[in-house]
């Protein structure tokens, strides 16, 4: 056995996470969800979120029987909305090529929406005990501490080069047990030892051979990735108030926020009162409220929300499916991206969920 696996095994049985709600359970529908939420989500956050999609979806075939409406509705918040339009079309594929059975082959789970190599291979090691190496963010950071590998793992060169060490590493051992105890256990190290600040060496049971370590390299590796200035945008969201209601309007399916609902949307210069009546067929009074603007940041860029409130005095003639008129203590229980969410809490809510404005 590798010196990594034979030492990560015996470290977990008493420094592991034992205690997550999807541990010890070989339902590869639930092992599935955990780790699709778990990208690029911290565990705390999960959790709740994690508890309550099972408590509605219990299986994959109520996911795929489900509206992606509802889906979204539960996911709001978590971010990242293409893991949930993902997750949700992946469950009807499973029911109409699969049967309702969750493969259990790495490389035919890897074909499945929203999966990747490392998160198919997880799923075969914990739901069906295959023999399988992961390689998340977490382990590309053990790796390149422990190995010396400097380079952005982003690169495909230096991803390769991690590739072919997480496979060297796996335990000859095939059991269930000990592949799956060393996949978890690179998970938790990761997670809770070999850190991306202030990484724990004392208390990690690799260092004794860890490149980093023994050359101080901890604060260099994994070699970030090259700065580049994220560019900003701007925008701004109309919010329209009619009888203490606002209009919301579904998103494309593809794209930021797909098929979620946000306030209706035009670019900075427009003209919020002519765009109402000539696009939306509402009237409004002259002057809207400028209410404060928000900031919010995605991977590649920055993006400052300029808010609008603006008092309709006219009924609204919109009727399409697409958008709704919405109480906004109401519009907290659907799928809406976190900016609007926080858009609504400061600007309407009150501790008692009651209408500010």
């Amino acid at each position: 056995m590798s010196f990594i696996a034979s030492r990560l095994i015996h470290w977990h049985h008493n420094h592991g996470r034992h205690h997550l709600p999807w541990k010890r359970n070989r339902d590869p529908y639930a092992i599935w969800l955990s780790e699709i939420m778990l990208q690029q989500t911290q565990v705390n956050t999960v959790i709740p979120y994690y508890t309550r999609f099972m408590q509605v979806f219990p299986a994959i075939a109520s996911l795929a029987q489900a509206p992606l409406d509802d889906v979204l509705a539960l996911w709001s918040g978590l971010g990242y909305y293409s893991r949930a339009r993902n997750l949700h079309l992946a469950a009807q594929k499973i029911v109409l090529n699969h049967h309702g059975q969750f493969p259990a082959v790495r490389t035919v789970i890897q074909q499945l929406p929203g999966i990747g190599r490392s998160t198919a291979a997880a799923i075969a090691v914990f739901a069906f005990g295959q023999r399988e190496a992961i390689l998340d963010g977490n382990v590309k950071r053990i790796f390149a501490r422990f190995f010396g590998i400097s380079g952005y793992p982003g690169e495909m060169k230096i991803q390769n080069h991690l590739w072919e060490k997480a496979e060297e590493s796996l335990p000859i051992d095939h059991s269930n047990d000990a592949i799956e105890t060393y996949t978890q256990s690179l998970m938790d190290l990761g997670a809770t030892v070999c850190t991306r600040h202030t990484p724990r060496c004392e208390s990690c049971p690799l260092r004794s051979q860890c490149v980093a370590f023994q050359e101080q390299l901890t604060d260099q590796l994994p070699t970030a990735k090259p700065r580049k200035a994220l560019p900003q945008k701007e925008t701004v969201f109309l919010l329209l108030l009619q009888q203490q209601k606002l209009l919301l309007q579904k998103r494309a399916t593809s794209g930021i926020w797909g098929a979620l609902w946000c306030p209706p949307e035009i670019a900075t210069g427009v003209d919020a009162t002519d765009y109402c009546q000539h696009h939306l067929g509402i009237q409004v009074k002259q002057q809207p409220i400028e209410l404060p603007a928000l900031d919010h940041q995605f991977t590649h860029f920055k993006l400052r929300i300029h808010p609008r409130l603006l008092h309709v005095v006219s009924d609204s003639r919109i009727t399409e499916p697409e958008s709704i008129w919405i109480n906004p203590a109401d519009a907290l229980e659907q799928g809406i991206p976190a900016p609007v969410r926080k858009l609504l809490k400061q600007n309407f809510l009150s501790d008692n969920q009651t209408t500010r404005i």
